[in-house]
């Protein structure tokens, strides 16, 4: 996340960002604008909400990638792939206010802000169960679980064959997550 753009209340910036061709987030009354992603970040954002989204067709819940803000206390914030179970059918609704599973897929410039600052954001949200930070680049996978108590359970998937993802009940051969991606530094 870099410097703000501008300051505006949560029902302002709705507003303007509406009429906006990019997208931006917002905490605390501060505007960001989101950078633009690698191909191998786009591509790990799709194999993962194709698969899910097959894996969730028939259940009350949905996946959504990169467009469908979630509303948070002070802001709105725009995670890479996430899934909510509030209701099976999708609307004209542009903000989630429930995600089960939230899965940020890492760039260079984000990585810091996807770990630390997004990860703190996040963990406000009562319905989140399971956050997902991954690296296309190393192919670095760590899995978040909300565990007894409130406090996260982490587990490195990188070298596993699978993704796990608790939260929704899939197992995901790590070949699909990384399917038409290069190795390499982004």
């Amino acid at each position: 996340m870099g410097m703000p753009l501008q300051t505006m209340t949560m029902t302002e910036f709705l507003a303007w960002e509406e009429q906006q061709a990019d997208r931006h987030e917002f905490y605390c009354g501060e505007i960001f604008a989101m950078v633009g992603g690698s191909a191998r970040h786009n591509r790990v954002i799709l194999n993962l909400a194709s698969r899910i989204g097959d894996h969730l067709d028939g259940t009350p819940c949905q996946v959504f990638a990169e467009n469908i803000k979630v509303a948070l206390a002070e802001g709105y914030l725009y995670p890479d792939v996430m899934v909510t179970c509030g209701k099976a059918l999708a609307g004209d609704e542009q903000l989630v206010s429930d995600p089960k599973l939230i899965i940020e897929v890492l760039s260079p410039s984000t990585k810091g802000y996807d770990r630390r600052d997004k990860f703190i954001l996040y963990r406000t949200l009562a319905s989140l169960r399971e956050y997902v930070l991954i690296d296309p680049a190393d192919r670095r996978v760590e899995v978040f679980t909300l565990a007894e108590a409130g406090s996260w359970t982490l587990v490195d998937q990188t070298k596993a064959s699978a993704l796990t993802l608790q939260s929704i009940a899939l197992t995901l051969p790590m070949e699909a997550v990384f399917r038409g991606v290069e190795t390499g530094t982004a």
